[in-house]
């Protein structure tokens, strides 16, 4: 029978709905205080092995989607996905290089994927290539002028201050290159590059793949720095000049052989969208989103010999908080709207925020504000927050006020070259117009500062980030009701958030 008022998508995944346990909560374990402690079982239970890393477009994905409605449907929220369903269902191409019938070799060097060269499979992957290897430096454009046939090697990534607006690979493609290949150095301070990555491979919307057109044959990837002593002997001054931003010489590498092998895949993956509606019919027009992504990276690369990366803190436990969140109001509205967005294809490429903005099931120009809920790593006590969006509208003072009267003490952004605003589900609704925020534990001393790089070194986009992760319980309890609190503030507001001069994107 069909259930009215409901998508297909919602129709197949009600069976798994219905079939989903409870969560139990034991006291004792872990977490001192309830709610921290229930908080963290949902954590638990969105990043169990069972749901295997939530990729997109996996069943552990659509198991983990399927919880997520559950609860929001427990809670007294209302679908807003398609169709008035509580998803919105997104068709995806899926490009991944199957490393088993693959190979490419430099100077007669055979590189390990994932491990040595990570690549992007696109439409323009060759399948067989033969090509001279050269080495850029920076390759700018004055490095780049004679490369026609090659694949070219480039120092950096990300790319250095005196190539920003360049893009490399589009200057590349122009002058001919059989492909680039960027060496993954020297990274940030803040955030070290790892190896491995979890694999080769690029996803997006299928709407967007059909509108791409391969052209000629071109190979894309990233070398690790370690890999470059076995093609040069010259690696270690390149490496040690690049760091330091100094002259780099042109090196040739040889020859470059490669059979490549891309499976194609059409999967389909869904944002999960529910709504407590508000009180105020004055304020029907200015919902308040809450978002945090649920996809993760699935099975991928091994390391210590755990393929899994359950991604527990990145994104499962901020799923869970807007779950716990949506328990805690049992229906009960606040002033405005809120707007509960659990986002697929962040991982990917932001791509299930960027799909909303496309195909909103609510309108654009009724969202006031966008909190967002990724990047936070509750690894030590919470004394100091950096706050993406805080100078950029009249949202980032109420950040301020709710954030100090809890004392906890904000910042901008210190590390402007991450840019971190823009690698989370809030930029395409900033970009759309929607005032955000979002949040990072900021260090503050050398404890703070040594957690906070073991955690990028050995747990970022690694099977690691699990249950196993040091969290600090308080820390997590803190920022915990602080998003809470800061929720009701933004719902409950006097006045609508507005820009500020200067600030609205496109405006810069």
């Amino acid at each position: 029978m069909r259930a009215p008022g409901l998508s297909r998508w919602s129709r197949m995944l009600i069976p798994v709905l219905l079939a989903l346990p409870g969560t139990a909560v034991q006291a004792g374990e872990g977490p001192p205080d309830a709610q921290t402690q229930a908080w963290w079982a949902l954590t638990r239970e969105l990043s169990s092995d069972a749901m295997e890393g939530r990729d997109t477009g996996s069943p552990g994905y659509d198991r983990a989607a399927a919880i997520v409605a559950k609860r929001f449907a427990a809670a007294g929220l209302k679908p807003v996905g398609t169709n008035g369903g509580w998803f919105q269902p997104i068709t995806f191409e899926d490009l991944r290089l199957n490393e088993a019938a693959s190979r490419l070799t430099i100077g007669g060097q055979r590189l390990r994927f994932n491990r040595e060269v990570q690549l992007a499979p696109s439409a323009a992957t060759p399948k067989v290539l033969a090509a001279p290897v050269t080495f850029r430096g920076y390759c700018s454009a004055d490095e780049i002028r004679d490369v026609k046939g090659q694949l070219v090697v480039c120092y950096g990534r990300p790319a250095p201050a005196r190539l920003k607006g360049f893009d490399r690979a589009k200057a590349l493609r122009k002058a001919g290159a059989a492909g680039m290949l960027l060496i993954a150095a020297p990274g940030l301070p803040g955030e070290p590059i790892r190896w491995p990555f979890a694999y080769s491979r690029s996803v997006m919307p299928l709407e967007d793949a059909l509108k791409v057109k391969a052209g000629p044959p071109w190979l894309q990837g990233v070398l690790n720095p370690d890999a470059l002593a076995r093609l040069t002997t010259r690696a270690g001054d390149i490496l040690k000049a690049g760091a330091a931003g100094a002259d780099l010489p042109r090196v040739e590498l040889g020859e470059a052989k490669a059979v490549l092998a891309v499976r194609r895949r059409v999967t389909r993956s869904a944002n999960v969208l529910g709504l407590l509606p508000g009180t105020d019919p004055a304020l029907a027009g200015e919902a308040i989103v809450i978002a945090a992504h649920l996809d993760g990276y699935g099975r991928g690369e091994p390391v210590n010999g755990d393929g899994l990366y359950n991604g527990a803190l990145d994104d499962a436990a901020y799923v869970a908080l807007l779950e716990q969140f949506a328990a805690s109001r049992a229906g009960k509205g606040l002033k405005r709207p809120v707007l509960f967005a659990v986002f697929t294809g962040e991982e990917k490429g932001l791509w299930g925020s960027r799909w909303f903005v496309r195909h909103p099931t609510v309108p654009l120009a009724s969202l006031a504000a966008v909190i967002n809920l990724d990047q936070v790593r509750p690894l030590y006590p919470l004394k100091l927050m950096t706050v993406h969006g805080l100078k950029e509208s009249t949202l980032g003072e109420l950040v301020r006020q709710v954030a100090e009267a809890r004392g906890i003490a904000v910042q901008e952004d210190p590390e402007p070259e991450r840019d971190l605003l823009r690698r989370s589900d809030n930029w395409p609704l900033m970009e759309a117009g929607v005032p955000g925020a979002s949040f990072v534990f900021a260090t503050y001393d050398e404890s703070s500062r040594a957690r906070y790089r073991d955690w990028y070194e050995r747990r970022y986009h690694h099977p690691a980030d699990d249950l196993s992760t040091p969290v600090d319980w308080q820390a997590s309890a803190d920022f915990n009701r602080f998003f809470t609190g800061l929720t009701e503030a933004a719902a409950d507001a006097p006045a609508r958030f507005v820009w500020t001069a200067g600030s609205k994107p496109g405006e810069r």
